[in-house]
């Protein structure tokens, strides 16, 4: 259609053309031209009508042959679905002929079944019965009870349960009263028992060590041979010692001042060395001070055997053997460190046999719980966590390394051990004469014990006693009840904890009175 639309437009194009040359050439030519015009508007309609109809069939063909590819598929659709009709009439039939044939067979259990019900209702009816029965019974008796104790039964029973109620609640609380007072004071008696036990067996040394060493002279000639020609031979050991030569106007004595005792001992031994020879010169002095810093080396070595040896200990790193060495020249607080731990090995050995623990690897625990602060180097390393690191890496035992780690509560502790050595070396550190701190820090800490009570509202008066170990505070009845006073004495111990620094524990103790005060006239 859209081709006989194309022919027919250019038919009338072509007549409206030839009109308009007709109108162009006058009057002698448009006779000619409107006949030719014609001829060729004929032609293209007639060729376009023949391509019309060529067109019409060739679609009326295709159409047709749609219409019978379509209606073959619709058979082929239809021929499917009939096919799966019969084959699911077929699933049926068969089904149903199982179903009929399982019937059958059923019916004689249905049968069978019938029989076992009717039997059942029978045994129900008769237990029926006999139920009602007992109830009949059952009322008769609680009225009769009812009768003679003038009480209900809801009565009676909720004064049961409530009798039962009480009773079972006053012994549970008399038994766990009981047995807590019986665990509290076995484990007192038995932890003191364990203590003073440990404490009685073990023989206790003084703090003796100081800053200082005194050197003692035949005579006050030797100090100028000391000093030498400008002061060069004492600037000399000074420089070679790192020790702090004081000459002064003592008679037959110069004092040795440093805060290394290792250091201290080497300057001693040398000018010992050099005074004896009598020949005192700074080669001489190089020299000298070089030997005896070797003596000492091999001096620290022997001393960490000896102590080794003396303890019981085997098997022990040589180089926490020379640590161990090392604390005869370390002090702590005015303790000699060697001291302080071979007093804690055996402690905890003691306290570890009391226990029934093993008794080497206690002593062993509490020898190096210390070698931390007798590094080679400086570091900012806490001495418990440097002293953990040091045996681990040269092959302790766990239970060791955690011991020595914990015993400043820097770790968590995982093993008895742990706390053995930390109750022995608060022992050994906090028995009389055991450490030395200077009056102005002492008296300091007092005073700042009793401004942490005071800092709390309520609080009346406040006493440190028992060189600092207590405190005792006194509270306002009419601003602190009892229940207020065991909070006070807990936040109070948490901020001293949490402030201050000091060595074994202070207990605080919170006195709440009330006063009732009349005048008789």
């Amino acid at each position: 259609m859209d081709n006989i639309i194309t022919i027919a437009i250019a038919a009338v194009a072509g007549l409206a053309v030839g009109f308009i040359i007709a109108k162009m050439l006058e009057k002698s030519n448009a006779s000619q031209v409107i006949k030719s015009a014609k001829k060729n508007a004929a032609s293209i309609v007639k060729g376009a009508k023949s391509e019309a109809e060529a067109l019409k069939k060739d679609k009326i063909l295709q159409a047709k042959e749609k219409f019978i590819e379509l209606k073959a598929e619709h058979e082929k659709v239809i021929l499917n679905r009939d096919k799966k009709m019969a084959e699911a009439e077929k699933r049926t039939r068969d089904k149903e002929s199982q179903v009929s044939n399982e019937l059958s067979k059923n019916k004689k259990l249905n049968s069978e079944l019938d029989h076992k019900l009717k039997e059942y209702d029978n045994r129900l009816t008769v237990l029926d019965k006999k139920k009602s029965e007992v109830e009949k019974m059952h009322r008769s008796q609680i009225e009769q009870l009812e009768v003679i104790s003038s009480l209900s039964a809801e009565d009676a029973k909720a004064q049961l349960l409530e009798s039962l109620k009480s009773e079972a609640k006053t012994d549970a609380m008399a038994y766990v009263q009981t047995a807590m007072e019986e665990a509290k004071m076995t484990a007192q008696q038995e932890a003191k028992k364990v203590i003073v036990n440990t404490i009685q067996r073990i023989g206790t040394e003084e703090a003796i060590e100081n800053c200082v060493s005194v050197f003692n002279l035949e005579s006050d000639d030797v100090k100028g041979r000391i000093i030498g020609r400008e002061g060069r031979n004492i600037r000399a050991i000074e420089a070679a010692t790192g020790v702090e030569i004081i000459v002064d106007d003592t008679p037959e004595a110069i004092i040795l001042s440093c805060f290394d005792s290792v250091r201290r001992e080497i300057a001693r031994l040398s000018l010992h060395k050099l005074v004896t020879d009598g020949r005192i010169h700074p080669a001489r002095i190089e020299e000298v001070v070089r030997k005896t810093r070797k003596q000492i080396e091999e001096e620290i070595i022997e001393v960490g055997k000896r102590t080794v040896i003396d303890l019981g200990i085997h098997g022990l790193h040589p180089e926490l053997i020379k640590a161990v060495g090392r604390m005869r020249y370390r002090s702590s607080y005015g303790q000699n460190l060697l001291h302080h731990s071979r007093e804690v090995a055996r402690l905890c050995g003691v306290m570890a046999s009391e226990l029934g623990l093993n008794a080497k690897l206690a002593k062993r625990a509490g020898l190096l719980h210390d070698i931390g602060k007798v590094p080679e180097a400086e570091t900012e390393t806490p001495h418990a966590i440097l002293g953990m690191q040091w045996a681990e890496k040269y092959g302790e035992k766990a239970d060791v390394c955690n011991a020595i780690g914990a015993h400043h509560d820097e770790i968590e502790m995982n093993n008895l051990l742990s706390p053995i050595v930390q109750v022995c070396d608060a022992i050994s550190g906090a028995r009389p004469g055991a450490r030395r701190q200077v009056l102005d820090s002492y008296i300091q800490r007092l005073k700042d014990l009793e401004d942490i009570a005071f800092g709390f509202n309520g609080v009346n008066k406040a006493y440190a006693i028992q060189a600092g170990r207590e405190l005792r505070v006194i509270v306002e009845s009419e601003k602190v009840s009892d229940d207020k006073a065991a909070q006070l004495s807990f936040e109070i111990s948490q901020k001293i904890q949490t402030d201050m620094t000091y060595p074994g524990q202070v207990k605080v103790t919170v006195i709440r009175e009330t006063r009732a005060v009349n005048i008789a006239k």
